[in-house]
């Protein structure tokens, strides 16, 4: 299997590969693996940075035969021709790339783009013949896919992992696929038996920031208050600053706030996680707390209320943080 399969593709069957999205980290991880597939393995691997080495660059390595095999596995980045900023003077090169492309099928070559931009230029004539003639793979993820994803990527590396280290892997990485699979490339290197266990996510992914004053909100929930104001101080220690605790509280209280709210509206806790495209494990963690409608948003405009009050300096000390955490 093909880390892109996991994915919608526009046509498996053709190598010639266009991976666009914004998640440069992810586009990058899913184009090593696709270059090192047993297929390919036989081919020269050029990899051409349009931005840096040019498109005469990129042009020559698609016209011009390798001196090492027979077949070349082309990986393209920084592909700006795609967009709506390419200057008047690259277009004798943008007209020759669309003779290239429009030819595709001719070409010896396997040819990788890989395009991190949040849109590209449909309108352009040599966006629409790459759309056309290549593989398209857009690798997007919902919040709620990061886990399904993260454990097929394992999975198809042939590691294997457990739940409860899948879980605590994700709510260490803050559900972003980025921080995931840079996290899992410490864990591979932690595992010689290619096993990875919860002991091994606890000793080798730290807590992220987010999940560290997620912490202190949490201890204080379960009114675990001088733990709370023991992990609140080593924060402000640390050097975060009370805008940064305040926002994760906010986006903590809001959280738990609204799955409430839709929980008493009846809905189940799968079309919670659908609705508000969250991880499941969030949503678990909020309809577990007993803090009722009310008082959640007491605590949300409090929140809110000390965000103006110390951006407007009427506040000039960090004890007004551990008063808000004592009354929650």
């Amino acid at each position: 299997m093909t880390l892109l399969s996991l994915f919608k593709n526009t046509n498996n069957d053709n190598p010639h590969t266009l991976i666009w999205s914004e998640d440069d980290f992810l586009n990058d991880y899913l184009a090593k693996s696709y270059a090192h597939e047993e297929q390919f393995k036989d081919l020269e691997h050029v990899i051409v940075d349009c931005e840096s080495d040019g498109l005469d660059e990129l042009i020559a390595s698609l016209t011009e035969s390798s001196l090492f095999s027979e077949q070349k596995l082309i990986m393209v980045k920084n592909p700006f021709f795609l967009t709506a900023k390419v200057p008047k003077k690259f277009q004798k090169q943008v007209n020759d790339l669309q003779k290239i492309f429009e030819n595709l099928q001719e070409l010896e070559d396997v040819v990788v783009i890989v395009a991190s931009y949040d849109k590209i230029d449909r309108r352009k004539k040599l966006t629409k013949t790459v759309l056309k003639e290549f593989n398209v793979v857009e690798p997007k993820i919902r919040s709620y896919e990061v886990g399904a994803i993260t454990k097929a990527i394992i999975k198809d590396e042939g590691y294997t992992i457990t739940q409860s280290a899948l879980q605590l892997l994700i709510e260490r990485s803050d559900q972003v696929m980025d921080t995931i699979l840079s996290n899992y490339q410490k864990l591979k290197m932690a595992a010689p038996d290619n096993k990875i266990t919860e002991r091994s996510v606890m000793q080798n992914v730290d807590l992220s920031l987010a999940q560290n004053i997620f912490a202190i909100l949490e201890s204080a929930l379960s009114k675990n208050y001088q733990e709370a104001i023991d992990r609140l101080n080593n924060q402000l220690r640390e050097g975060t600053s009370p805008i940064q605790l305040l926002a994760v509280f906010e986006n903590q209280l809001e959280l738990i706030l609204v799955v409430k709210i839709l929980a008493k509206r009846g809905r189940s806790e799968p079309q919670i996680v659908k609705e508000l495209g969250v991880h499941p494990y969030r949503v678990k963690l909020a309809l577990k707390n007993r803090l009722a409608i009310g008082k959640l948003e007491q605590l949300l405009r409090d929140a809110i209320n000390l965000e103006y009050n110390y951006k407007n300096g009427n506040y000039h000390e960090d004890n007004f943080l551990q008063l808000f955490v004592l009354n929650v």
